[in-house]
């Protein structure tokens, strides 16, 4: 692919990719959804995964962040092998994951849930600090300190789920489906702070049904079709590939 002139993210430079996710097979039980799938993520990249339901986007997150184990190839973070790391010493390592469907501790306050964010974390000054950062990007949750999550709407509880990830302050966040669920408003607001992140230099990993949205503010993408790698490129060439376009951008 050669890359088009419009709205181009430019690529962080060059770097040891941060997450590197090998040749990697993974599943539910006997069935891997993923058939030899690999992608890379550097530092202070936004990388998008997009597909067709069923594609397998999801289940990548899952492998990454622990919950599940390969059963082929490897994922690396940092230079260290992680595959089938418990999730709790992956989030010490500095892995963020923010899961699909905007969950949250719904009988807890706003702080409550910042606080369980933090929970690997053990000094209080780093913890305020984190707090101070989350409420920065996101002024609505320092406005709502006390009011439990289970009342706040969609958006907001979004906000709260991605604020939650950001209290260990990782290296890298892994989102499923940010936008899914949300009006048009809250869309743009969660888009906006995942542009904030990245230009703070913050690595993404991103699946999102939005894949057109997803790919203007990505500085590579994947296309996953039946768990295996399909297409990639920067974000700016995908959009700009016809068969991407047919096949998954709605034109």
């Amino acid at each position: 692919m050669t890359s088009p002139a419009q709205s181009s993210v430019a690529s962080p430079e060059s770097s040891p990719p941060l997450l590197r996710f090998e040749d990697v097979s993974a599943g539910y039980g006997r069935f891997d959804v993923l058939q030899h799938v690999s992608l890379h993520v550097c530092v202070a990249e936004v990388v998008a995964i997009i597909g067709p339901n069923g594609a397998g986007k999801s289940t990548v997150l899952k492998t990454v962040i622990g919950f599940l184990r390969p059963s082929a190839g490897g994922v690396f973070f940092d230079g260290r092998s992680i595959g089938g790391m418990p999730t709790h010493e992956l989030v010490r390592l500095g892995l963020g994951y923010v899961p699909q469907g905007r969950i949250v501790f719904p009988r807890m306050t706003v702080r409550e849930n910042l606080e369980m964010g933090a929970f690997t974390v053990g000094d209080r000054q780093t913890i305020s600090q984190a707090m101070e950062y989350v409420e920065t990007l996101f002024p609505r949750l320092r406005e709502r300190p006390d009011q439990l999550a289970g009342t706040m709407s969609g958006g907001e509880q979004q906000m709260l789920a991605i604020g939650r990830a950001l209290m260990t302050r990782p290296k890298l966040v892994l989102l499923d489906e940010p936008s899914l669920g949300l009006s048009p408003r809250f869309v743009n607001m969660v888009f906006d702070q995942i542009i904030k992140l990245r230009d703070e230099g913050l690595a993404i990993a991103m699946v999102e049904q939005n894949a057109a949205r997803a790919l203007e503010i990505a500085h590579r993408g994947y296309v996953l079709e039946l768990g295996r790698n399909k297409y990639e490129g920067s974000g700016a060439e995908l959009l700009a590939d016809e068969r991407v376009r047919r096949m998954y951008l709605g034109g």
